[in-house]
């Protein structure tokens, strides 16, 4: 019989980085590995002390969620996690910067996975609608928008079609223009 897994309102997050697939063919893969896991590391470590946990890796990217509780906390934690990769790619000298979408939504949390080796994990559409948001930079749903409290909407503008929220810091996107 399947565990019981509960319905949990989340703000769910993926991170990952812009043009990682070409600086991993510049680069040893020593190098890549080396970056990743400081890279790795450095996320953990946000994400934990806004409140939110790491449900996976998946080579550049990371699925993160966040308690209804601790929105605010959330994405606090996640533009203070673009600066501070945006920062480490710097260094480095990639040319890779961090892409934020976040949706607040219910999922299905609890362990998936084969048995004998099941893993937290968070399924349903609201994990599927946070990985389709367009980003460049930080993107909200217009759910995870209205979570925010009035201090924290002020870092966000209207972004439109569909309605998302993009960071005030970050580029406008044209439509049409090349992305890297």
């Amino acid at each position: 019989m399947a565990e019981a897994r509960p319905e949990v309102p989340l703000l769910i997050a993926f991170v990952d980085l812009t043009r990682y697939a070409a600086q991993s063919q510049r680069v040893t893969d020593r190098a890549l590995a080396d970056t990743i896991d400081t890279y790795y590391e450095r996320v953990a470590s946000l994400v934990e002390r806004a409140g939110g946990r790491v449900v996976k890796f998946i080579g550049d990217a990371a699925l993160l969620v966040f308690p209804e509780d601790a929105v605010d906390r959330g994405v606090e934690g996640l533009l203070q996690l673009k600066d501070t990769v945006d920062d480490l790619m710097q260094e480095r000298g990639w040319d890779c910067r961090l892409a934020v979408k976040a949706h607040f939504g219910t999922t299905v949390a609890g362990p998936f996975g084969a048995a004998g080796a099941k893993r937290f994990d968070v399924i349903g559409k609201a994990v599927n609608t946070a990985a389709t948001l367009d980003s460049t930079g930080v993107t909200l749903s217009v759910a995870a928008f209205r979570k925010l409290g009035p201090e924290l909407r002020r870092r966000f503008h209207k972004h439109t079609p569909p309605i998302t929220y993009i960071r005030m810091e970050d580029p406008r996107r044209v439509r049409g223009a090349a992305s890297g």
